[in-house]
């Protein structure tokens, strides 16, 4: 079984002090019921119509003044989980892209939290939540090209030792670090605020959970709590 340890900087703390996340790692077997992401998807597109989960407004809310904090504009950049559930409002549903992200946007769209995805083959040392110094390499495609930019100065990014694997907090992923359900080291990140009850970022990593070993039985999956606050509930 391999080991992801993510690690947060300190002044991380300084743009929001309760966050919190669940970090869940896993060792995948193959594939073997990827229906699993598709009727989950599906489940969560008729949760967000409903007006659920009750916290969901504050939390979104939450995330957009964070990202306020450190530069973002929310409304142009918003959290993953903010524009997952206003792509299912204004069109009523998403399509599928892979069992195993279809699985974690579908947790992601039915808790209002942001849920992120990663290939661990693909990193190079260890995650790690900092604020950039803004001559970081992120790379991504630009008009259906691979391309390379950086952050802005003082963005919030995850980062391995090779770049930036992950913009203004968790808004858009690279292309290297990208997971699919072939994948065999696994890594996902709950990543949430004192808005979400904390034992409700606990269920939502047992869903994922569930899921994944639904999908892909047979696989070694662990989990840890990371952030600033944990004890406080």
């Amino acid at each position: 079984m391999f080991i992801v340890h993510p690690s947060i900087a300190p002044s991380i703390a300084d743009i929001a002090p309760g966050f919190r996340a669940l970090s869940i790692v896993v060792e995948a077997a193959p594939v073997t019921h990827p229906e699993v992401g598709s009727q989950a998807l599906m489940k969560a597109c008729g949760s967000v119509k409903t007006g659920e989960p009750a916290w969901a407004d504050a939390h979104l809310e939450s995330w957009a003044e964070v990202f306020r904090k450190f530069g973002a504009k929310p409304k142009r950049t918003p959290c993953s989980a903010e524009a997952l559930r206003k792509r299912i409002l204004r069109d009523g549903n998403m399509a599928g892209i892979d069992p195993v992200v279809d699985l974690y946007n579908a947790i992601s769209i039915a808790y209002a939290v942001p849920v992120g995805g990663e290939n661990m083959a693909a990193y190079s040392g260890a995650p790690r939540l900092v604020v950039a110094e803004g001559n970081e390499v992120f790379d991504t495609m630009k008009e259906g090209q691979p391309s390379h930019e950086s952050p802005e100065p003082g963005e919030v990014v995850w980062r391995d030792d090779m770049g930036v694997t992950c913009r203004r907090w968790n808004w858009r992923q690279g292309v290297r670090t990208r997971l699919s359900a072939q994948d065999k080291q696994m890594w996902f990140i709950l990543e949430s605020l004192p808005e979400m009850p904390l034992a409700k970022l606990i269920e939502a990593g047992e869903k994922l959970t569930e899921g994944l070993e639904a999908m892909m039985p047979g696989s070694v999956i662990t989990q840890e709590l990371v952030g600033f606050g944990i004890n406080k509930e």
